[in-house]
């Protein structure tokens, strides 16, 4: 007969072990309650005896035995936030945030796990005047790929993780605006001025484009759009004897480079030589060069001369922002060999002698870029030329300079056009290339764009200085460097 139930007194104290039980032999059916004591029971039940041997607290489960805080954060010492170091934020943890001398940064954990919970307080009162980014390391805040800015005095979140989707979620928040209404770019520098939601710093010279805070988000925050315009070239110089009169060729303009970024929306309407991709900036300090204008050649007054003979030009300077350089315009050729234009942003334009010596283009575009920033001057008369001799124009941003035909008909020598934008919310017109002095060339240049006609090149337009024929070659003009970006909705 099977043996249905042991009385206590048929069982000696401790003589009863896990090893002399069959697994599932006994269950709860079989135990009256209150048979078994801890009297009963040496040593311990191994959680693999048990059919739920853990706990889930926080989303984490707790093998029995284990230990966890519950039900609380760690909170820690206060912590100095000034954007020189970024504190890497631990789960289970809450942070007083000092952001008193500067804008603050911390960061969120590199790995997370459901549950995890981090708080944040504006431990001075001065998120409002340097906010606090929360940097997003990775994982996605509100279910977006971006970081967070607070921008309110005395905030206060708490933030938890919930999966590889949404990520980080508030789940707390305190005396905060909109945390999914992403930063916008902050920067001083140059001369500033606004166009509905867009806001334009103007650098006329050397300087610095400082930005504290760098817009994060969709990428139409993170960018910039720019005209970097350089200085034009000097225009060369001509000789009065022996007659014929000689003539110099004009200056071309600055290297014009330009961008409408797709991405930026803005409306304003770009040159037609724009770059459709703007620059990524970051929170640091960009030197801005704006290069200046090549002084024009001196008079010539034949060879020999106690005034020397002619001369070309002096090319103009480079302009610089970020990655962007613009190469100064090519300078106007002179009226002996070589008489040619020399290269540059935009080419100069070749000087002109009788009997048809004549010297070629400078070339523009040099170095190249795309899209160009620039076209080559025009070449000076050819054999045989009746009349005098004319020198040709320096390119422009959008148009090679005139060239000189056999027999010089007003027009000729023109200054090739420049281009016409209005990054600063109105249209303005740059770059334009210098014309070749004379009846024909000087008087007819495009000088909308700045290029040296009759009154010289205009400043800041980057213009070519016109050629001339016995007198000093006239100056390119100083470029400009202008940066534009989104700063409002």
């Amino acid at each position: 007969m099977a043996l249905t139930k042991v009385t206590r007194s048929g069982i000696t104290d401790d003589s009863i072990n896990a090893a002399k039980i069959e697994d599932g032999t006994i269950v709860d059916a079989d135990i009256t309650p209150g048979t078994i004591t801890n009297a009963k029971l040496a040593g311990s039940i191994a959680n693999a005896k048990l059919a739920n041997s853990s706990i889930t607290i926080n989303g984490s489960a707790i093998s029995l035995g284990g230990s966890v805080s519950a039900g609380s954060l760690a909170w820690q010492s206060v912590v100095v936030s000034d954007g020189s170091t970024v504190t890497t934020m631990v789960a289970g943890r809450g942070y007083f945030v000092n952001n008193t001398s500067a804008a603050g940064i911390v960061k969120l954990p590199g790995s997370a796990s459901a549950g995890d919970t981090i708080a944040i307080k504006d431990y001075a009162g001065n998120f409002g005047t340097n906010k606090l980014t929360i940097q997003r390391n990775g994982h996605n805040i509100q279910g977006i790929a971006n970081d967070s800015l607070i921008g309110t005095n005395r905030a206060s979140v708490v933030l938890v993780y919930i999966d590889a989707t949404k990520g980080w979620l508030f789940t707390n928040e305190s005396n905060v605006a909109d945390l999914q209404n992403k930063g916008y770019t902050e920067a001083t520098g140059g001369t500033v001025t606004t166009s509905g939601d867009f806001k334009i710093h103007t650098f006329t010279g050397d300087g610095n484009f400082v930005v504290s805070q760098a817009g994060f988000g969709p990428s139409q925050l993170t960018k910039v759009d720019y005209l970097v315009l350089a200085g034009g070239g000097g225009g060369g110089s001509g000789n009065n004897s022996p007659t014929p009169v000689k003539y110099g060729g004009g200056g071309g303009a600055g290297g014009y480079r330009e961008s409408k970024d797709t991405d930026i929306s803005s409306p304003h309407t770009g040159s037609p030589v724009a770059a459709s991709t703007g620059i990524t900036i970051s929170a640091q300090t960009y030197p801005i060069t704006v290069g200046g204008g090549g002084s024009g050649a001196p008079a010539g007054a034949g060879t020999p001369s106690p005034t020397g003979p002619p001369t070309p030009g002096n090319p103009g300077s480079n302009s610089v922002f970020s990655t962007i350089t613009s190469a100064g315009g090519g300078a106007g050729g002179n009226s002996i060999s070589p008489r040619s234009g020399r290269e540059g942003g935009s080419g100069g334009g070749a000087g002109g002698r009788a009997g048809g010596y004549t010297g070629g283009p400078g070339a523009g575009n040099t170095p190249p870029v795309s899209p160009p920033q620039g076209f080559p001057g025009g070449t000076g008369s050819p054999s045989p030329c009746s009349g005098h001799p004319r020198g040709a124009g320096g390119g422009g941003a959008t148009e090679k300079g005139a060239n000189v035909a056999s027999n010089p008909t007003p027009g000729d020598g023109r200054g090739g056009n420049g281009a016409d934008s209005s990054i600063t919310g109105s249209p303005v017109k740059r770059a334009g290339g210098g014309g070749a002095d004379g009846p024909g060339g000087r008087i007819n240049n495009p000088v909308d764009y700045g290029g040296g006609g009759t009154g010289g090149a205009v400043v800041n337009k980057g213009g070519g200085g016109s050629g001339q024929a016995g007198g000093v070659g006239n100056s390119g003009s100083k470029g400009i460097v202008i940066i534009r970006y989104k700063y409002q909705n």
